[in-house]
């Protein structure tokens, strides 16, 4: 049975506060060792992911913008996937929308209810309310599906969220910011996209391991066989009733070292 590891980024494998994933090395070591793919599975946008791969030295097929396509490497271990579309150096599956949609609608919404955009954002708000440095920031604004943003009026979310739903759009909530996103896009959607994919063409069954603090990481937690919550920056965890959860003992990178090295 082969191992595929899907993984959250902000507050998982990267820590809430600095981004460092420094604390997981052991069980990077571990995958390496053992040719796990590691499918970073995220709100952030593709030239951050690829950004990221580079630092921790993987080129691996990736999920993007909570689930709003599936990047695959050309020649991703010499397996033929031209079944989907290619695009640049890859091949996508697209399950979102395109952002001009999504702009579409949050422009038409962003003054009724007290939005603030990534795309309304200078990049010196974006690197306020994300602590990222200057030049990755400028980076997160570079957007192909979604949409986060924070609300001012929060009491309004119900009606926002019956809006987008009336337009094929919806809301998740992720560590730091609401995201505008398709309706028929979702992190678990991918990643049970993607699972299918590896066993189609590894030809066996494939142990799906999942990792993620946020409240957008549910439909990712509720893909995967083994089900991994990572204490977030509060010290708390998502709300998922799953009798197969398990919890880290930790936060960020620590807390994911601890329980990929309890699961491969």
């Amino acid at each position: 049975m082969k191992t595929v590891i899907f993984t959250d980024l902000d507050g998982t494998f990267l820590n809430h506060d600095d981004y460092s994933f420094e604390a997981s090395s052991e069980a990077l070591a571990c995958i390496f060792k053992k040719e796990i793919p590691l499918i970073f599975t995220t709100s952030k946008t593709k030239i951050e992911v690829e950004l990221l791969q580079q630092k921790v030295a993987i080129k691996e097929p990736f999920i993007v913008e909570n689930g709003a396509a599936l990047f695959i490497p050309k020649n991703y271990k010499g397996f033929d996937f031209s079944f989907l579309t290619a695009f640049e150096d890859y091949y996508v599956l697209q399950l979102g929308v395109a952002y001009s949609q999504v702009l579409k609608f949050y422009n038409a919404c962003k003054k009724q209810f007290g939005m603030l955009g990534f795309s309304d954002m200078t990049d010196d708000e974006v690197v306020k309310y994300t602590g990222l440095p200057l030049e990755s920031a400028k980076l997160s604004k570079i957007r192909d599906f979604t949409e986060p943003f924070v609300l001012k009026e929060e009491a309004a979310l119900d009606i926002l969220e019956k809006l987008a739903s009336e337009n094929e759009l919806k809301i998740t909530k992720g560590g730091r910011f609401y995201h505008l996103i398709g309706k028929n896009q979702d992190k678990g959607k991918a990643v049970e996209k993607c699972a299918e994919i590896f066993e189609k063409i590894y030809k066996e069954k494939v142990k799906s391991i999942g990792l993620g603090d946020g409240q957008n990481d549910v439909p990712l937690l509720n893909s995967v066989d083994v089900p991994i919550a990572i204490q977030n920056h509060k010290g708390e965890y998502i709300s998922l009733t799953n009798s197969d959860l398990q919890k880290s003992s930790f936060k960020g990178a620590k807390g994911w070292n601890e329980m990929v090295l309890k699961n491969v």
